[in-house]
């Protein structure tokens, strides 16, 4: 890669690694791993060092908390099923998830909880899969009724924790006992949908969500390093997780690598944020969907399954909420989802609002990770970072990436 005559030049992979280099520089962000992948050949840049104060060095095999960018991955399982008629898009999910069954809705989505009226009709494998189930995660309006209370009965939030802590029958009874903000299918709401999607998984298999992910994604792709824990064998190689103080700068680390939350088996492995990964583990899967579905020789996803996913699914009302909720919180999110749709678990760019094409499908995860494939210029760009959304610091290193790597395209 970089003799430009591939696609990438080589001055324009010079200048991604100074723009990227300068944010280390700054001091905002310890350390980074970047990988550009366009068809057979692939870059890598490992920049600054696991911790903020100095140390080892970040190499391309470092592990990172994937965060929401899990989501593009996850939903992968679902659609094995799908593939195998072990699951229908229009099947309601209460015959294997009953605490979903016979829903209650909220007069008014920032009602009180109590003011109900029963919903239409029951939730659909695709509610959950286009994240229309009418449950979801309300950024603009935290201090609603529904929103405090998926914190005060610890669906979210347990022990500081953002991802659920409990055992997922657990976690679905204590779900279960809330209404629904919207009705089924009416309009896209965050994060929710993704974590009742990988404990259906886990029902219909017989088997944990991360056993069914290993046997069918993980290991057929060659994503060893891809997890909801990391081994202690590994743990050297997972920095740890800072969340900088938003009015100081200083680095607090909100989840450490020994003895953190990532070090050991969770009770709950969350399909909507808890994958460990590489960069190279989530080239190998994005490379893959951009292959319409195979790995080398092999078939890991049938080709409608990945258009399925990687092509908005949302109608034009739907699509224009999304666009709405991440243009209202561009100040939280700095910009994620404002110039698309929703596939399954991902983003699809439905119009051209910044350097990327429209077709590009991916997302960005919370702890300062981002992957996209661009099936346009069959290329995939991964940056992942130590450091979380809590300062605007690694979203803009995130973007200068983007940005910079699309000027590198040569032909």
């Amino acid at each position: 890669m970089g003799n430009g005559n591939n696609g990438l030049s080589e001055a324009g992979l010079r200048r991604l690694r100074e723009v990227l280099e300068s944010h280390v520089e700054s001091k905002k962000i310890p350390g980074l791993v970047a990988l550009v992948g366009w068809g057979e050949e692939t870059h890598v840049e490992a920049i600054g060092t696991m911790r903020h104060d100095g140390g080892a060095p970040m190499c391309r095999d470092t592990i990172f908390r994937m965060a929401s960018t899990t989501k593009p991955v996850a939903a992968a399982a679902t659609m094995v099923l799908l593939d195998e008629c072990r699951l229908r898009l229009d099947d309601p999910v209460d015959q294997r998830q009953p605490e979903l069954a016979e829903r209650l809705l909220l007069r008014r989505p920032d009602g009180p909880l109590d003011d109900t009226v029963p919903a239409r009709r029951p939730i659909t494998v695709r509610d959950l899969l286009t994240s229309t189930c009418g449950l979801g995660l309300d950024t603009t309006a935290m201090g609603s009724p529904m929103m405090s209370a998926y914190f005060e009965r610890k669906v979210y939030g347990e022990n500081g924790w953002m991802l659920p802590a409990v055992e997922p029958d657990e976690w679905m009874r204590r779900l279960g006992a809330l209404p629904l903000m919207h009705q089924p299918g009416e309009r896209w709401m965050y994060n929710v949908s993704d974590d009742v999607l990988g404990v259906l998984v886990a029902r219909v298999t017989g088997q944990s969500f991360e056993a069914f992910l290993r046997e069918r994604i993980f290991d057929p792709l060659g994503m060893r390093d891809t997890g909801f824990h990391v081994p202690a064998d590994r743990i050297d190689r997972l920095p740890p997780l800072y969340a900088p103080d938003p009015h100081t700068g200083e680095f607090t680390v909100e989840d450490p690598a020994e003895r953190g939350h990532h070090s050991k088996p969770p009770a709950f492995q969350s399909a909507g944020g808890g994958l460990d990964s590489t960069a190279d583990d989530y080239h190998a899967y994005f490379r893959m969907l951009l292959n319409r579905g195979m790995h080398g020789t092999e078939r890991i996803l049938s080709r409608p399954a990945v258009e399925l996913m990687t092509t908005n699914r949302l109608t034009p009302e739907q699509t224009a909420d999304l666009q709405a909720w991440a243009r209202s919180i561009v100040h939280l999110s700095y910009g994620q989802g404002q110039t698309g749709g929703w596939g399954f678990g991902m983003t699809v760019r439905t119009y051209r609002g910044d350097y990327a094409p429209i077709g590009q499908f991916g997302w960005d995860g919370g702890a300062g990770t981002t992957a996209y494939a661009d099936p346009h210029n069959q290329l995939v760009g991964i940056l992942l970072t130590q450091t979380g959304m809590s300062t605007p610091d690694s979203a803009r290193v995130m973007q200068d990436f983007w940005t910079t790597l699309y000027q590198a395209i040569d032909s």
